[in-house]
């Protein structure tokens, strides 16, 4: 869709805002604001430009090794005795956070929720139209100044608790690879990774920073996506150390979480929190996005890497094990948090049947991550909060982490790291057409400015939405034979899936309803991704064009 070019702003040369109009949209775009964000793209924009082409060179080593090692460059680093700087209090005990976007009912209701930290997303649970960037913004704005609430088209009105009681809120912002189209410096995009976090710092780090003198819960305070190496890490650094100079406010203030939600990523834990020691807070195991990124880069490497069923593959897969096991041992070595993933459970109140059995498998997985050694772990509802918190409660009792907990002693291989084949499952007819449903509904509604949707009782995003496109690319090149109905996987047989899921949500829904809808854009988007001959690194690179 077009957007709307509301021109160069005369206050700051070379900047230039493209989209619809946003209500508030003013008091986030001031000219001091956008400056500071054009001073970022413009130091750091080249720097970018050279990882994102480090990442297509290292996917062709993938290609032609099909295997992955520890950096030999940085032993010493793995080897040395280090630490990242202390957790500031808002971010000591952290044994529960819930995720979501930043729109104002989630806002209101994530930072009531009894968790003690909110990731407030503006990455895969936000589809970035230029109203879901700019009005997350104001929200947050709002909340921290107390005037945030919320009435549903129900009446229902919502409100913020005592500031005591509310959530530490850490942001989110996108990954490096995603451009924000609707603003550009000297004619390029800015990275929406810059908008997102050089918007939020600017608006809020000083007011952050005063409230946090009375208030424990507060600071600057973020989560990184989809890292796939030290250097990207080391170019986070470089950011946060400019933006705290540019304001005059003190090295080190800022926190970061990194996700570990890329296979790169895994082999350099010790290399990303070094680069980031001084601004370090934690890593966290990001299960779904990891996923799709073994995908994504051994998606040539033979029947051993091919994934099974999503629904089958678990934290307690060998490969996962090893995986959150070396998160584990690294976080703790070097004094960081170690938090653990998601559980994306949508309690129901009309069937207490799956509600209740969907519960025992929630408790069972954060009290896996409890005995494991993690310091917390994350939950996409309010009503899981509790779930988690007496998981974690059990273990931590009074202590607000476990760092003095070292994780299993057992040294974490390459190999063990790569045993896709060990997590054993298999690929079936009803994983393939669950992936083209949770695919295709999921499209629809980020289409629509929705990214974190509810289908089948579980909190999708896109990073569920990846997972699903990648494995069925994976299954098709490798000619994959579904075990429960004997067909080989081919794009026609997607095809067919993707045409009954569309009728039977038409008949589901009725015409009028259907209608209003963007399946068929949903549908011909899905099957771009996951039928292309190459490999789309991410389906939300094309799927940018078609919002606003």
């Amino acid at each position: 869709m077009a957007a709307a070019d509301q021109g160069p702003s005369p206050a700051v040369p070379g900047v230039s805002v493209v989209g619809p109009p946003v209500p508030r949209a003013e008091e986030v775009l001031t000219p001091q604001a956008l400056a500071f964000v054009a001073d970022l793209h413009r130091t750091f924009e080249g720097r970018r430009q050279e990882l994102l082409a480090a990442r297509r060179e290292r996917r062709a080593e993938i290609a032609r090794t099909g295997t992955l090692d520890f950096l030999p460059h940085t032993a010493d680093i793995r080897a040395g005795d280090w630490k990242v700087a202390p957790a500031p209090r808002a971010l000591t005990d952290r044994r529960v956070e819930i995720t979501g976007p930043t729109d104002r009912k989630m806002v209101v209701n994530a930072l009531n929720s009894g968790a003690r930290v909110w990731l407030a997303d503006f990455e895969d649970a936000t589809a970035p139209t230029w109203e879901n960037v700019v009005s997350g913004q104001v929200n947050l704005i709002d909340a921290f100044e107390g005037r945030i609430d919320f009435t549903s088209p129900q009446g229902k009105a919502y409100a913020l608790k005592p500031a005591a009681e509310l959530a530490t809120v850490v942001v989110r912002p996108r990954g490096w690879h995603l451009d924000e189209r609707h603003l550009t410096v000297d004619g390029t995009p800015v990275a929406g990774a810059l908008v997102d976090f050089g918007l939020y710092f600017f608006h809020n780090a000083a007011r952050l920073i005063a409230k946090g003198e009375q208030d424990p819960n507060s600071g600057p305070y973020f989560y990184l996506p989809k890292t796939e190496s030290h250097l990207e890490a080391r170019l986070w650094n470089e950011v946060f150390t400019r933006a705290q100079a540019a304001l005059g406010i003190p090295h080190g203030t800022i926190r970061a979480t990194v996700l570990i939600e890329t296979i790169t990523a895994a082999f350099e834990m010790d290399e990303i929190l070094y680069e980031l020691r001084d601004h370090a807070a934690g890593l966290n195991a990001g299960r779904w996005d990891y996923l799709f990124s073994i995908v994504k880069n051994f998606r040539d490497g033979g029947e051993r890497y091919v994934l099974p069923d999503r629904n089958t593959v678990t934290m307690a897969s060998p490969f996962m094990a090893a995986y959150t096991r070396l998160l584990v041992q690294t976080c703790h070595r070097r004094g960081a948090h170690a938090i653990g993933g998601m559980a994306a459970f949508i309690p129901s109140r009309k069937d207490p049947e799956v509600n209740a059995a969907a519960l025992v498998k929630v408790r069972a997985d954060k009290e896996r991550e409890a005995a494991g050694g993690f310091d917390g772990s994350w939950v996409a509802h309010p009503d899981l909060v509790p779930v988690a918190r007496e998981c974690f409660d059990a273990v931590l009792g009074e202590r607000p982490h476990q760092k003095d907990n070292p994780g299993s002693p057992e040294r974490v291989t390459p190999a063990e790291l790569l045993d896709v084949a060990g997590a054993g499952g298999s690929c079936t007819h009803t994983g393939l057409h669950n992936a083209v449903q949770v695919g295709v509904r999921y499209i629809e509604a980020w289409l629509r400015g929705l990214g974190a949707v509810g289908i089948f009782h579980m909190m999708e995003d896109a990073a569920t939405a990846e997972i699903s496109r990648s494995q069925i690319w994976q299954w098709i090149h490798n000619g994959v034979v579904l075990a429960d109905t004997g067909e080989k996987t081919t794009a026609e047989l997607v095809r067919r899936l993707v045409a009954e899921e569309l009728a039977s949500l038409r008949a589901e829904s009725g015409e009028q309803a259907y209608a209003a809808g963007r399946w068929a854009e949903a549908a011909a988007l899905f099957e771009q991704v996951a039928l292309a001959e190459d490999f789309p690194d991410f389906l939300t690179l094309p799927a940018l064009a078609l919002i606003d």
